[in-house]
């Protein structure tokens, strides 16, 4: 008898494409997507099992980047295409990548329904607090007091608290990472695909050429000093105390996905054509 052969495990390599990211130099969306290959290769899904979805800005160029199914939508749209996509086809590992602009912005409504809806999806959002394709302005996530050419002074606004918007409106997992950090990073977005439901992971992504001064990010960010919970109520206790630079997973939820009907048979285009014949 033939001994039988197994296929090798797939690596992180097996998922990056041959493109050429263009990021500035520095930036730190060039571990993310290091991480987010790792992550995939921890799962062992292979590439043709995973979609990765995006919406508009430097982040947003990711699944370009890698051998899955990608789709690169329009600004602010990403959570809506990947709902629409999972839903129809739940057999595949749906991902999303933007940015703080694309996803809190324009995109901020798609965030808290997404949140809402529970659909079995991964949310990864790479924060520097500005929106670095068009040139620096600041974002949902910028300091009021930044003082920048376009904003003298800074905005006085209030930043946007995306952990605290994504657990009040029903994510199911909640976590931080630091791109800093890409293997600590790795293991939390592979933890955010396999949890059940709406999984949303904000890493903290510096952007050196409009924020020079994120390079010192590296210096306080910390694991979080206390142990993921599944109860909401003590989450956002820990949350509304939070700085910003704890990382790690915060909240690991137990609420049923937005159902899906597997082994469905595809419907034929020319029968849903014939439900709008007049």
């Amino acid at each position: 008898m033939n001994d039988m052969v197994l296929p090798a495990p797939l690596r992180a390599a097996d998922y990056k494409s041959d493109y050429k990211p263009i990021w500035c130099p520095g930036c730190g969306d060039y571990t993310v997507l290091s991480s987010l290959t790792k992550a995939l290769a921890i799962i062992q899904r292979p590439p043709h099992e995973v979609a990765v979805v995006s919406g508009i800005g430097c982040s947003s160029r990711i699944p370009a980047y890698t051998t899955c199914y990608g789709f690169h939508g329009v600004h602010g749209r990403s959570l809506a295409a990947a709902t629409g996509l999972k839903v129809a086809r739940p057999d595949l590992t749906v991902v999303v990548t933007g940015g703080d602009g694309d996803g809190y912005s324009i995109g901020g409504n798609h965030f808290m329904h997404a949140c809402r809806r529970n659909v079995d999806m991964t949310y990864i959002v790479m924060d520097n607090h500005v929106y670095g394709m068009t040139k620096g302005q600041a974002s949902p996530t910028t300091e009021p007091d930044w003082d920048n050419k376009l904003s003298p002074g800074g905005t006085g606004i209030r930043a946007f608290n995306p952990l605290v918007i994504a657990l009040a409106a029903g994510a199911n997992f909640v976590a931080r990472g630091f791109s800093g950090d890409p293997n600590g990073t790795a293991s939390i977005i592979a933890q955010a695909i396999r949890h059940p439901g709406f999984s949303f992971v904000e890493i903290l992504s510096p952007c050196v050429t409009f924020r020079p001064e994120q390079k010192h990010w590296k210096e306080v960010v910390r694991p979080a000093p206390v142990a993921p919970t599944d109860d909401p109520a003590l989450a956002a206790r820990r949350l509304m105390t939070d700085d910003g630079f704890n990382l790690g997973v915060l909240h690991a939820g137990s609420r049923n996905p937005y159902p899906t009907r597997m082994g469905q048979t595809a419907t034929r285009v020319a029968d849903l054509e014939s439900e709008f014949e007049l």
